[in-house]
């Protein structure tokens, strides 16, 4: 079934607004997933970037999902990939060798899910209440905003990947 790619009404609200620009985006990255075989998923095709694979980018955005949502506004525990949970390399949350693709889209899909709820329950200038974040404490509205540029610029390399792989490509 094709993932379906929306952009938000025009007159929407702000949070209708905020989450309809992420869940498309989510949709983008997703679609980019459709119909890649196991092999070329995790196929490298920058020699300078490694782990930057389409794989290893779902990894990375799940745990970009998890880190804003759950672990900086909510303070909860941090639950990095538990193959690589007490790695100490940078870049740990890209690693996605022996893990199929399908399993990284579906803990991805249910951050995705986790982080719509919160946005669901908290007023978009609510801060987030990691005490450890030494920056300061981002607003949710800032979160958001940061996640729609996050996995829109994965997205763009998702598209640029998929189409050195396999000849890819569409865009929206």
């Amino acid at each position: 079934m094709p993932t379906p790619r929306t952009r938000p009404d025009y007159s929407a609200d702000e949070r209708t607004q905020l989450v309809g620009w992420l869940d498309l985006q989510r949709s983008i990255v997703r679609w980019k997933c459709e119909g890649i075989s196991e092999e070329d998923a995790h196929r490298a095709v920058l020699p300078g970037s490694p782990l930057m694979t389409v794989a290893g980018i779902v990894s990375h955005l799940r745990w970009t999902e998890h880190g804003w949502f759950q672990v900086i506004f909510r303070d909860q525990e941090a639950h990095l990939n538990p193959q690589y949970a007490e790695a100490a390399e940078e870049d740990a949350d890209f690693m996605a060798d022996g893990i199929p693709l399908d399993l990284l889209l579906e803990a991805y899909d249910r951050e995705c899910t986790a982080s719509n709820s919160v946005f669901s329950v908290h007023a978009p200038d609510a801060p987030s209440q990691h005490p450890r974040f030494t920056s300061g404490a981002p607003s949710l509205r800032w979160i958001v905003l940061h996640m729609i540029e996050e996995t829109a610029r994965h997205a763009g390399h998702l598209d640029a990947i998929r189409e050195i792989l396999d000849g890819e490509r569409g865009y929206y």
